[in-house]
């Protein structure tokens, strides 16, 4: 069930917070293959194959720091949140829905409906509950275009959304999709993405993460 979203900000942890690099703490477990497998032409679509799998790790994280979320529910809905970009126009996912006011652009609103067709055609299938399937849609409707968390659950996959950006992988692909080179996107996760971020821990893995990247990307010297 949905946990009531602290108003403390950042959200302290009461767990622990893991900031080593995402590649050694993989998600583990067979259980979400089944879902995985339901959905794998919704992942071909920009780069979800990789969005998606880093995402989820990071979502176990912060599932371990916050262990009073439930985390069934904050992994489906991680899992699922973009693979309505795989049911819009291809053509208008860069053009759109990373330029300008990318924000507001009206693929975002279509790729999160769709996201939410698709959790509600996939996940009764695989034994999961009406309730449990409104959950997540409720998550996934709007984590890109609404302004604030509605529930803890909604927060650490809005954190885990972001926090993916952050690693090397991210970087290499979001950079392109903003039309930057790494040392500017790397700026704007600093200044702008860092900000958005509603919990303390995701803040301390962003900041590890971004040193990380930015030594090995030597965006110092390559800008």
């Amino acid at each position: 069930m949905p946990t009531a979203l602290p108003t403390d900000r950042p959200i302290p942890a009461p767990g622990p917070v893991d900031t080593s690099p995402i590649t050694l703490t993989p998600t583990l477990g067979a259980d979400l293959d089944p879902i995985w497998k339901a959905v794998v032409p919704e992942t071909r679509a920009r780069s979800n194959d990789i969005h998606l799998p880093i995402s989820l790790a990071y979502a176990e994280r912060l599932c371990v720091a916050f262990p009073h979320a439930d985390r069934q529910l904050v992994r489906v809905a991680i899992q699922l949140h973009d693979t309505g970009w795989g049911r819009v126009d291809e053509d208008r996912i860069l053009s759109e829905g990373f330029s300008g006011e990318w924000r507001k652009a009206e693929i975002r609103f279509e790729h999160e409906r769709q996201g939410c067709l698709i959790a509600r055609e996939v996940l009764p299938l695989l034994g999961y509950g009406d309730e449990f399937v409104e959950q997540v849609c409720a998550i996934i409707d709007g984590h890109d275009t609404r302004q604030v968390a509605h529930t803890l659950e909604d927060a650490l996959v809005r954190d885990a959304d972001r926090l993916w950006r952050f690693d090397h992988a991210g970087i290499a692909l979001a950079s392109g999709w903003f039309g930057m080179d790494p040392a500017a996107y790397t700026d704007r996760l600093e200044t702008q993405i860092i900000p958005e971020l509603l919990t303390a821990p995701a803040i301390a893995m962003a900041y590890a993460d971004l040193e990380r990247s930015r030594a090995l990307l030597k965006t110092a010297v390559i800008r």
